[in-house]
């Protein structure tokens, strides 16, 4: 399939990946139309901007004709999806949304950030820099970036295609991890930490995805590879004779009142970004750009400017005396690198981390004990669940004692939003910095206006 094509249809339109899609289609000029049974802002609002909003909540059949020439398949759809019955039948080719991608791309460079963690942040790296040099690229990633209208970018000039690596299954009727369909050129793997227990339901399965990412880069490619990661270090062993491979560790480093001090290779290069595993990413993100011919002192310069990814340790709030970040970490390794990035950041503040158990995996009581130690660099830590949202992923109901146990003991457990608010208004947030994680928003807690209330 290639840009020519004319009509393009996306079933489950509204999706965050999805829309993005959608958008970056129609920029290119095909006709994009699509159905969802539910659109949520601020899909709704986009895809009404760009003129491609459905007229209409629901699937419709009467969208699926011969006049159509590829048929886009979200996860949120199901295997029944009248819609993708109807396009079986007329024969009409149906892609995975990352299949599509790789259909765009099959001309060009492909460059894979893959990882359980920091994917998103060394793809947003990697793009501020490529758009700080001027040099045009095609990509492809999972946050809203500063400076970007649209999470997703497809053109017939760019000769690069940067794409971050999602190792989650491909759509309804293919259960291949996504990343597993880009053939990359060049490769990253970040880290590996055990996730998505409802898909891969052992350690070693999930490991596999990642030994078989490395499978699939093209001959003669690129694995650039995390060393101080056991799993990912054991890869770029493994991979050492059949791929070029690139190690990379976390750099020397200060911690500044304004960020970071970087140093290497001779000099020393002023950062707003903070954290040690902030730090590793980019070390990761300047080996990719050498690989499409960014030298490391320019990658390193044009990284001065950059504040960080949407929704990772983003500032909320600031004053003299308090600080508030927001960050996606849910799982217990990022939980673990931002808490202790915080922390390392603010030695002298006292630091306060909020997180939500809000994934299929982390309300698992199985995966629970995973979390153990996960907040300890917090001088106070709340874990926030709602028995609502287990009940409504069909799991079984955990309790307050097996969520504290599973973190260590050392963890104060809420499961109604307002407690988490009370605990948070309580507190003297004076020399002090609030931490919000989790992937989705403690049940509607604006934190903004919370950052607003408490600064």
């Amino acid at each position: 399939m290639t840009g020519k094509s004319k009509k393009i249809h996306f079933i489950a339109i509204g999706g965050s990946a999805m829309h993005n899609l959608a958008i970056a289609l129609s920029r290119k000029g095909l006709c994009v139309t699509g159905s969802d049974d539910e659109i949520f802002e601020p899909s709704k609002s986009r895809l009404d901007k760009e003129g491609i909003l459905p007229t209409s909540i629901g699937w419709n059949v009467e969208r699926i004709h011969k006049g159509v020439d590829a048929v886009i398949l979200g996860m949120h759809a199901r295997e029944d999806n009248l819609e993708l019955l109807k396009a079986k039948t007329l024969n009409i080719p149906v892609f995975s949304y990352p299949e599509y991608l790789y259909e765009q791309s099959k001309e060009k460079k492909r460059v894979v950030i893959g990882g359980s963690h920091g994917k998103t942040t060394i793809t947003s790296m990697l793009l501020h820099v490529t758009n700080a040099m001027g040099m045009d690229v095609d990509y492809m990633v999972g946050a809203q970036l500063e400076g970007y209208d649209c999470m997703v970018k497809i053109t017939d000039e760019a000769e690069v295609m940067i794409l971050e690596g999602d190792e989650y299954l491909s759509s309804p009727i293919d259960r291949r991890p996504k990343f597993h369909l880009y053939n990359p050129h060049i490769a990253l793997i970040s880290g590996i930490a055990w996730d998505h227990i409802n898909v891969f339901p052992t350690f070693d399965n999930y490991v596999d995805q990642f030994n078989q990412f490395c499978q699939v880069i093209e001959n003669d490619g690129t694995l650039i590879y995390n060393t101080e990661d056991v799993e990912v270090s054991k890869l770029g062993n493994k991979y050492a004779n059949t791929l070029n491979t690139i190690p990379y560790q976390t750099p020397q480093y200060e911690v500044t009142p304004d960020g970071t001090l970087l140093h290497f290779d001779g000099d020393s290069y002023a950062l707003k970004i903070f954290g040690g595993h902030n730090l590793q990413n980019l070390i990761g993100a300047m080996h990719l750009g050498e690989s499409i011919g960014i030298s490391n002192a320019d990658f390193l310069s044009k990284m001065s400017s950059f504040t960080g990814a949407g929704k990772r340790l983003q500032k909320v709030s600031e004053s003299d005396r308090f600080s508030m970040f927001k960050d996606f970490a849910h799982s217990p390794s990022k939980l673990k690198a931002t808490t202790k990035a915080v922390k390392e950041q603010f030695v002298s503040r006292r630091v306060v981390a909020c997180m939500e158990l809000h994934t299929f995996s982390s309300l698992k009581k199985e995966f629970l004990p995973q979390y153990k130690d996960a907040m300890n660099a917090a001088d106070e830590a709340v874990v926030y669940f709602s028995p609502e949202v287990v009940k409504h992923k069909k799991l079984a109901p955990i309790t307050i004692e097996q969520v504290s146990a599973g973190f260590g003991g050392n963890v104060t457990v809420l499961t109604e939003t307002s407690e988490v608010l009370a605990f948070i208004h309580a507190q003297n947030w004076s020399n002090a910095v609030l931490l919000m994680m989790s992937s989705g928003n403690f049940d509607g807690i604006d934190y903004d206006q919370l950052g607003e209330a408490l600064k």
